[in-house]
């Protein structure tokens, strides 16, 4: 019998510990990482970037059908449990002001604020309930990435369609077009103000792994400058997402993102105050010893969230998306 863990949101795929004999079936690459720990489990070592990235993988292969997945080396590779956690979390936002009723299938849009070279939330959001995405990102190489693990999987390729941010201090401006819109948008943003401050986070996290070799850490989950760090960290993203989320804020439902740290919050709701949201949430997230939170806002009044609902989430057919996949 396996242990659930519980904290994890009640449709999370992962509330098992990690079946390694059933994912090694999945994905027989997996098999020459898996040990047994000193605490008589079998395991991987995650201080390892390959053996994180093959778990990926046979993760989402096994649980979400996805064939054809990787990363290019050095790009971050996210914890897919926590990431799943979000989307549900999300999900429940959305019935929460919809009778109690997940709204499912291609007509209901994300926008996901860096989708990374690994586009995590657009296939767990795709997979599980059917919707589709936008996913922007800084990095050309990465967008490449997403669009390529798009295209390669027949189930992903006409629901996820990532687009370049020319445009580096922007993040909503440049990638949403006039008039677009969407059911609510996502975003793990940069934590660290500087890239001291997150090599410095990154050899804290292998200390905790207790698996450091020699002086230089390794990143097992990766990650790039745009991924790991920002001016102004993590507040300063949020209240730029903040600012910019007001000049559109009729073409979005729901604006979320996710706050690392509850000292943070202080500051975000002070700029949130400034921009004069109608409705504004703080959805709590646990995961292990770590608890973890999005904030939630919206600038639509209850008469404009009933007619965008009878609008968009009660249609019959999903409107037809272009193809992106070609566009340079």
């Amino acid at each position: 019998m396996s242990m659930q863990k519980n904290e994890l949101h009640p449709r999370n795929k992962h509330r098992s510990r990690y079946d390694f004999p059933e994912l090694i079936k999945t994905l027989p690459e997996l098999r020459p990482f898996v040990a047994v720990n000193p605490y008589g489990d079998e395991s991987i070592d995650f201080s390892n970037p390959l053996a994180v990235r093959l778990l990926n993988k046979a993760l989402l292969k096994h649980f979400y059908q996805i064939d054809h997945w990787d990363i290019p080396e050095g790009y971050l590779c996210p914890p897919i449990p926590g990431r799943a956690d979000y989307v549900h979390y999300l999900a429940d936002l959305l019935a929460s002001v919809n009778g109690g009723a997940v709204p499912k299938g291609a007509k209901i849009k994300g926008f996901d604020i860096g989708i990374g070279a690994n586009c995590i939330y657009p296939i767990i959001g795709h997979q599980e309930y059917g919707w589709s995405f936008v996913g922007s990102d800084v990095d050309s190489y990465a967008i490449k990435s997403a669009k390529n693990i798009a295209t390669i999987n027949p189930a992903l390729s006409a629901a996820i369609f990532p687009r370049l941010q020319a445009h580096k201090n922007q993040i909503f401006k440049g990638v949403i077009k006039p008039g677009e819109l969407f059911d609510f948008s996502m975003c793990n943003p940069p934590f660290h103000g500087s890239p001291e401050e997150a090599q410095e986070g990154s050899q804290r996290k292998v200390r905790n792994l207790g698996t450091q070799r020699g002086k230089t850490p390794v990143l097992n989950f990766g990650g790039q400058q745009a991924e790991l760090w920002c001016e102004g960290g993590e507040v300063g993203f949020i209240r730029k997402m903040i600012q910019e989320s007001e000049t559109i804020g009729k073409q979005c439902f729901w604006f979320t993102t996710l706050v690392s740290k509850s000292m943070h919050l202080p500051f975000i709701y002070t700029a949130l105050d400034k921009v004069y949201p109608v409705q504004i949430k703080t959805i709590e997230m646990a995961q292990g010893q770590k608890i973890s939170r999005f904030l939630a806002w919206t600038f639509l009044t209850p008469e404009e969230q009933d007619r965008w609902k009878k609008e968009r989430w009660s249609q019959k057919k999903a409107a037809e998306m272009p193809s992106e996949h070609t566009v340079k």
